[in-house]
């Protein structure tokens, strides 16, 4: 009989974690997907913000600008 209880209070306890876990994830992922859809990601010229930074070499540059296309390519 304690057992039983035992069992059935275990299963109970596991299946509200469940639940309460699923349900959080559903909503991260909604949130973020709403998000993202009213504050999209502001494209910022690159080519602008580096002229302060006259340390960094050219061809850096261009490798960073490529990476960045290619990650916002993949995103949408």
């Amino acid at each position: 009989m304690l057992f039983e209880q035992g069992i059935d209070l275990m299963l109970f306890g596991m299946g509200t974690v469940f639940v309460f876990l699923t349900v959080l994830v559903i909503v991260t992922v909604s949130m973020s997907a709403i998000i993202r859809r009213w504050l999209p990601d502001e494209e910022m010229d690159i080519s602008t913000s580096t002229k302060h930074h006259t340390d960094v070499d050219d061809h850096i540059v261009s490798i960073i600008q490529v990476a960045l296309a290619k990650h916002r390519s993949r995103r949408q």
